[in-house]
């Protein structure tokens, strides 16, 4: 009743919006939807499914779900810099590019003016340990190009390290996205590294966090698995680092999604 009272007194927007948290506070609570949920996400685990999507020409590898999220973040916080770690065929560097875009377009719009895309400060950086050549040579090739810069080492090695911090170091809005190797330590290892750089109200987005839902014969190939993965070093890293948490609201709507507990907001 409280609810339906408070709705009545709301403009049409604002009704709306309420609604949808509504939405969102009533699915996270359905367990039966939640547990057919994670049979779906067992299932398709085989099958390679993340496999099945490009963005705007490259293999992504991700769930539509968290990408629909990080395009959601992304207008939220316009950031100047996104950070990945993992490159793979560079989808996500790619639609990261391409959403950077639209923001400069939507700046030119506002102000009556056009934004040069070779003059745009705004960038992703993108770290891996191993570019293949053939994707390199795609991604360089690719329109959105001029708005990727791509750094070839371990996220985890001090050189690495410092050259992303340099390059951070001239963004005041940033974004970071981890999704190269996920052991625990690995990741953890990033964290320290590359979550400092996340901007006030910006996000640090861990993936593949769902490893520790999954069973361990899902990954007989390896050095991850329930108990060592991206997760436990989430949870491990905020007990010390109380300037993030984990923003729940994101998996409770998303519920399809590879980053339960892999989204956190930086609140101080």
């Amino acid at each position: 009743m409280l609810s339906i009272i408070k709705n009545y007194n709301m403009n049409p927007v604002e009704k709306f919006h309420a609604e949808i948290q509504e939405n969102i506070q009533h699915q996270s609570k359905d367990e039966k939807m939640i547990g057919i949920t994670m049979e779906w996400l067992r299932c398709v685990s085989d099958h390679r499914y993340t496999h099945n999507y490009c963005w705007f020409g490259r293999p992504i590898i991700q769930f539509p779900q968290d990408m629909f999220a990080m395009q959601e973040l992304i207008w939220l916080i316009k950031p100047d810099l996104i950070i990945e770690t993992g490159i793979a065929h560079g989808g996500s560097l790619v639609m990261g590019a391409s959403m950077l875009a639209l923001l400069d377009l939507c700046d030119g719009i506002e102000s009556g003016s056009t934004i040069d895309p070779k003059k745009s400060k705004r960038k992703v950086l993108g770290i891996d340990i191993d570019i293949r050549p053939h994707n390199r040579a795609a991604i360089e090739a690719h329109p959105m190009a001029s708005r990727i810069q791509m750094i070839q080492g371990s996220s985890i090695d001090p050189g690495t390290i410092a050259k992303v911090h340099a390059v951070a170091a001239n963004y005041s809005r940033v974004l970071v996205c981890l999704d190269s190797n996920h052991t625990h330590e690995h990741v953890l290892a990033e964290l320290s590294a590359y979550a400092p750089l996340t901007s006030l109200g910006s996000y640090c987005v861990v993936f593949d966090t769902l490893i520790e839902d999954l069973p361990s014969e899902k990954f007989p190939d390896r050095p991850w698995a329930p108990g060592n993965n991206p997760k436990t070093a989430v949870w491990e890293y905020i007990k010390t680092h109380p300037e993030f948490e984990i923003d729940k609201s994101i998996q409770h709507k998303l519920l399809i999604t590879v980053a339960p507990d892999g989204w956190l907001k930086r609140v101080k």
